[in-house]
């Protein structure tokens, strides 16, 4: 008896595990209202940044370091990661000139988004730079002009024809990539989140945020006549714009030529998104000013993003460097604390915020990928245990409200059995009076 109980206990463990891995990456994540929806419920995740992730796994020999990021990853409750899909120029890119690619690197994020499927952890894949690292703006600039494009500032990345065909071909490239390890095109593979325009777009020659609006406005439409099924979002650091006046003082006193409410407004955009770096921002500003701002930078963001935009929020960065004068780790455990507190509150009164990820998660050995915002979680530390602990709530409110869920269907579906019933024998005494006229 025992040991048949035993036995059973271990095929219902073992099919448990197998049904929770299944559905760990099917269905893709959709939006509603505010929040996010997966397979018809709300959807709640923390994650993190790890840029380094197709870099790493383009040498087959290093791939294993992928794995052991992505099993760390999900033995701590997180369940969403951001990184690249593109590298641009250079002797080891994914993209030498417009349109040549390395199929080595290609495949390296193929084996990417082949183990977050397998870890259940899904993907924002970010389609270019902002910044100079890994080609970016600056590099498509640049192969305009070396086709005869008269291109002063890089800034016209966005405005110029020829430069925008570049952008849109790797789009394409990338969307309609078929995984060599899984068979399956990138535009139907369920385990990618979204995909991200931009890391962080910056045009600092239009302070207005016109040229920004019309770029992410042609993009992505782009996108979305590609691919139907992701989800999309800019890449913004969340700064506010014209469109915005009141929420001017709001920002960390400049503006990069983006509008936070204008730019997540364009059809197409799926969700807003949030960087939150007090320390770069406000350098000279003491610890618990910074930790002030970071408090209403998020409150704002989330009350707006409800409120005005009527989309999901999602913060896509924020960390603290250990690089910053007087560093502890105790205020980087004050602002992760914050921020995971500040965007589970918002949850809870059913606000628009869905998670955070935290810039970055690193892993032994690749110390020439470290940026001082390095996490190891294999590393036992107050701040991992930070991360665990609000990774483990969220779970816990995934699960309660799947509960909520299946216990309101399984009302609704008694009451209609109930209602057919008497339905029923309403109709058979009607058919009884209906006899006695014969």
């Amino acid at each position: 008896m025992w040991k048949s109980v035993s036995i059973w206990g271990v095929f219902l463990i073992l099919l448990l595990g197998r049904s929770h891995q299944a559905q760990a990456w099917e269905g893709f994540v959709r939006t509603q209202g505010i929040h996010f929806m997966l397979n018809g419920y709300p959807f709640f995740s923390n994650g993190f940044n790890a840029y380094w992730l197709m870099s790493i796994a383009s040498d087959p020999s290093r791939r294993w370091k992928v794995s052991e990021a992505f099993g760390e990853a999900a033995r701590n409750g997180l369940t969403v990661a951001r990184t690249w899909a593109f590298s641009d120029g250079g002797s080891n890119a994914l993209q030498y000139s417009p349109g040549v690619y390395n199929e080595q690197m290609f495949k390296g994020l193929d084996f990417v988004v082949s183990e977050a499927r397998r870890f259940g952890i899904r993907l924002i894949l970010s389609l270019v730079n902002n910044y100079d690292n890994f080609g970016g703006k600056k590099q498509y600039v640049q192969w305009g002009r070396n086709q005869g494009q008269n291109i002063g500032s890089d800034d016209e990345f966005f405005t110029n024809a020829v430069v925008k065909g570049y952008y849109k071909n790797h789009v394409k490239t990338v969307l309609t990539r078929y995984n060599t390890l899984t068979g399956t095109a990138y535009k139907d593979e369920p385990i990618i989140f979204a995909w991200e325009l931009m890391n962080e777009p910056r045009c600092l020659s239009d302070s207005s945020g016109n040229t920004i609006q019309a770029w992410i406005t042609e993009m992505a439409a782009h996108v979305k006549s590609i691919d139907q099924n992701h989800l999309l979002e800019a890449g913004l650091e969340g700064f506010y714009g014209q469109s915005s006046p009141s929420e001017l003082q709001t920002n960390p006193g400049f503006q990069v030529g983006t509008d936070f409410i204008s730019n997540n407004k364009i059809p197409g955009i799926d969700f807003a998104t949030l960087h939150l770096y007090p320390d770069q921002w406000m350098p000279s500003s003491s610890d618990q000013s910074q930790l002030q701002f970071l408090g209403k930078w998020l409150e704002a963001h989330i009350q707006d993003a409800g409120k005005v935009l009527q989309k999901p929020l999602l913060l896509t960065e924020f960390g603290k460097s250990w690089k910053d004068p007087g560093y502890s780790n105790s205020q980087r455990d004050a602002q992760f604390n914050t921020v995971y507190n500040k965007i589970y509150s918002s949850i809870m009164t059913k606000g628009s915020a869905a998670g955070g990820l935290f810039w970055q998660l690193m892993v032994e050995g690749i110390e020439s990928m470290e940026d001082g915002y390095g996490i190891v979680l294999s590393q036992t530390s107050s701040t991992v245990n930070i991360i665990s602990s609000q990774c483990r709530k969220l779970r816990y409110l995934n699960k309660i409200f799947v509960r909520e869920r299946n216990v309101a269907r399984a009302k609704k579906a008694k009451a209609m059995r109930e209602a057919a019933k008497r339905g029923s024998s309403v109709e058979m005494a009607t058919k009884k009076r209906s006899l006695r006229w014969f």
